[in-house]
């Protein structure tokens, strides 16, 4: 039976919860950006470092991405999750307390170490409600949260700024994990075998169709991290992540700065301004991975998202003294194109890594990710101090998009050669190209 007549449970029990679970990552992970004006003021500290305490994160995050990803995978990626939504909940919510600038980096680093391995354990759960030739779109619906957290976060901290203040912000929506957990608790199953709700017809069908991906990659059973880290095409996922986490995280978390330096108005105003770029970003998350989906392709939408994103951002940046108003349609059409890659580039290491090792690589991907997040925001305020302005911080980030954009045309997807301990046999490589 095909995967289009049975899917439609997974599609409605699964992917909500992942989705708002994430939401609030992300809004409890971004919402700095909002707060840096007051942080700035109330704490006696400069752009430089309002973007350090943004990036810090990053470092943070950086520590449970192996670990996280191995237990998801070994142990339980529900159960991971839910002890990281109670850990992150308090962390975000102290976030209100920092009285000083060495409390606010540990307390932000925190935030990070506390959210640090959910992005790779839900990784893990799609594959495991998902195949392959449905994960581009099940990604992207996951994916879609970070759109959707910056649309409702845009206009609520905005409030939230204007009505309790940035201590006030922070409190508020550090309380939200608290508020999802038990609904992530009761209604979430691990995978099909555990769930109550699906059909026999879609389990049947899930069951042979990892079946068969399993047999595809019963070559990659011996394989070892001595042959995924002599993969090029690993390490140009790695040197990617880095340099679109980069980029997007310089721009995004300065978004709100960039959209005040535009229009000049009010916290309010600023936020839903601040949401029209993401509202753009969801039409992206939709286009790239259907077309990716329907056409077996992986590099080429990934290609034409980040580009496409480089360039508007380039032309928002040029037309920053010339005309405010293009400026600012140029940067949410550039975030109509940035964010399209997102559900397709999580496929391309399924292909590439042997399953066996997928959590911890994923994981390994992710910190090259955490590493680029906190390099941007850093860099884009280290600029701004210097220039006082953010946007232009914005030209390095155009520049790292753009060699980002020619590394993924590089990748080739397939499993890679491995030997057997036992037999000191060379396995034939498992292609998958686009």
């Amino acid at each position: 039976m095909s995967g289009n007549k049975v899917r439609a449970q997974r599609w409605w029990r699964i992917l909500p919860l992942l989705f708002l679970m994430y939401t609030i990552a992300n809004i409890d992970r971004n919402n700095i950006g909002f707060a840096f004006a007051g942080i700035e003021k109330d704490l006696g500290i400069g752009a430089t470092y309002a973007g350090l305490a943004a990036g810090v994160f990053f470092f943070g995050y950086m520590m449970l991405q192996v670990p996280g990803g191995h237990l998801a995978n070994k142990w339980s990626a529900k159960k991971f999750i839910a002890l990281s939504l109670f850990a992150w909940g308090i962390a975000a919510t102290a976030m209100g307390f920092v009285h000083n600038l060495p409390m606010l980096l540990i307390v932000r680093f925190l935030v990070g170490v506390t959210e640090g391995g959910v992005w790779t354990a839900t990784l893990i759960l799609i594959s495991k409600w998902f195949p392959l030739k449905e994960r581009a779109r099940a990604n992207a619906i996951f994916i879609m949260c970070t759109p959707f957290a910056a649309i409702i976060m845009s206009p609520l901290s905005g409030y939230l700024l204007d009505a309790f203040g940035w201590r006030g912000m922070f409190i508020i929506e550090g309380l939200l994990p608290f508020v999802f957990l038990p609904f992530w608790l009761w209604l979430l199953a691990e995978k099909p075998s555990e769930a109550k709700w699906i059909s026999k017809e879609e389990r049947d069908y899930l069951e042979k169709t990892f079946a068969e991906e399993k047999q595809q990659d019963k070559k990659g059973i011996n394989a070892s991290f001595r042959e995924v880290f002599k993969s090029k095409s690993f390490w140009i996922l790695v040197s990617f992540y880095f340099l679109i986490q980069m980029g997007f995280y310089g721009f995004s978390l300065w978004l709100p700065t960039i959209t005040q330096q535009l229009s000049g108005g009010s916290n309010t105003l600023v936020g839903f301004l601040t949401a029209l770029p993401w509202i753009a970003s969801v039409v992206g998350l939709i286009l790239f991975p259907r077309y990716s989906d329907k056409h077996e392709k992986r590099k080429g939408p990934v290609a034409l998202s980040v580009g496409g994103g480089a360039l508007f951002l380039l032309i928002s940046t040029l037309l920053d003294n010339v005309s405010p108003t293009l400026s600012f349609i140029s940067l949410i059409v550039c975030m109509g194109f940035l964010l399209g890659y997102l559900g397709i580039f999580w496929v391309i290491p399924n292909k590439i890594i042997p399953d066996k090792l997928l959590g911890a690589s994923l994981g390994i991907i992710n910190i090259a990710g955490a590493l680029g997040g906190f390099l941007g925001p850093f860099l884009v305020g280290y600029i701004t101090s210097l220039t006082g302005s953010a946007i232009s911080g914005m030209f390095l980030l155009v520049a790292a998009l753009f060699i980002a954009t020619l590394l993924i045309l590089l990748v080739k997807e397939e499993k890679q050669q491995v030997k057997s301990p036992d037999t000191a046999t060379n396995y034939d490589v498992i292609k998958e190209r686009v």
